[in-house]
């Protein structure tokens, strides 16, 4: 007859061996969890920290002073279509011009501008804050002209004290432009009916479906003279005497960088280097463009990354970050 094991009634050596590796393994367990909670733990904490030290480094930001800077010539390029959201955007040319004017080693600031042209009012904002800033910093603004300078890159640089071009440049085309297209004969032989309703009889303003309306083709022919009109001003002003008005000057015609000066419309030849070089007597040349890059994007959103991570963590730690 067997005895029982461990007082138990029909009990053996191999329960015992059994439960003793079972509470092994879920000591184990237990210990494992526990690490990981403790490793989550300091991750968060660290993240934390890291929030922490950025929140200090912001906020004290302005108790450090920038080093100043040897004498220099300030550039900032405008290239492609001047337009919202585009590299030569008002928001990065007027951030650019901000930094170059509050740089005192800065001693003047060179437009490098290679642009057929793009949004009035962007090119508005550019030349207004171009004139004010001139005037509170006592600094000079220079345009230099590599390919082309037309339509609101010339808006542009019309704010300059001076514009420098290549003999072969592409200059001027001051005038305003609104295109579109219209589709109302091939929809008739496609046999096509247009279905259009309106609350508000210019609602449809330009609609390339329907039948081109006379009083809305000369509403909007005063509205681009109107525009016209406001880029002619702004011309004359920067340009002032210099200018060798005629018939042709702002009818939105081109010119060559040569005719350009002998118009009015540019004050002599030069590249970037020679400007700085003969001009601002500051040869050594310092970029202020703001631009995008593959890297500050991906910093970007690996500060989303961080920001997302540092919510987690404190959320599970029980703060709330209002």
């Amino acid at each position: 007859m067997n005895e029982p094991f461990n007082g138990q009634p029909g009990g053996s050596p191999n329960a015992g061996w059994e439960r003793a590796t079972i509470e092994k393994l879920l000591f184990a367990q237990l210990k494992e969890q526990q690490a990981a909670r403790r490793w989550r733990l300091a991750m968060r904490l660290l993240w934390l920290a890291v929030f922490g030290a950025l929140a200090w480094a912001i906020w004290h930001a302005d108790q450090f002073e920038a080093p100043v800077s040897t004498p220099h010539t300030a550039v900032i390029e405008i290239r492609g279509e001047i337009s919202s959201g585009a590299e030569a955007s008002a928001e990065n040319v007027v951030a650019s011009l901000h930094s170059a004017m509050e740089d005192k080693g800065a001693q003047a600031v060179v437009l490098l501008i290679d642009s057929p042209g793009g949004s009035p009012v962007q090119a508005g904002i550019i030349n207004d804050e171009i004139t004010r800033l001139k005037a509170l910093h006592g600094k000079k603004v220079y345009a230099v002209v590599e390919e082309t300078c037309a339509s609101a890159a010339y808006y542009i640089a019309a704010a300059a004290d001076e514009i420098y071009v290549d003999k072969a440049s592409l200059v001027g085309s001051i005038g305003v432009l609104m295109d579109g297209f219209g589709f109302t004969g091939l929809m008739d032989k496609l046999g096509i009916e247009r279905r259009l309703m309106v609350a508000g009889e210019n609602k449809a303003l330009l609609d390339p479906f329907s039948p081109q309306d006379e009083n809305q083709k000369a509403y909007i022919q005063g509205m681009l003279g109107e525009i016209h009109n406001q880029f002619i001003a702004v011309v004359k002003k920067g340009r002032g005497e210099r200018l060798k008005e005629s018939p042709d000057t702002f009818s939105g015609l081109v010119w060559s960088g040569q005719q350009a000066v002998t118009l009015g419309l540019a004050d002599g030849l030069g590249n970037l280097d020679h400007v700085a070089r003969e001009v601002v007597k500051a040869e050594d040349i310092v970029d202020y463009t703001q631009r995008e890059n593959v890297g500050l994007r991906l910093a970007r959103q690996f500060g989303v990354s961080i920001g997302h991570g540092i919510y987690q963590a404190a959320a599970s730690a029980g703060v709330q970050l209002r």
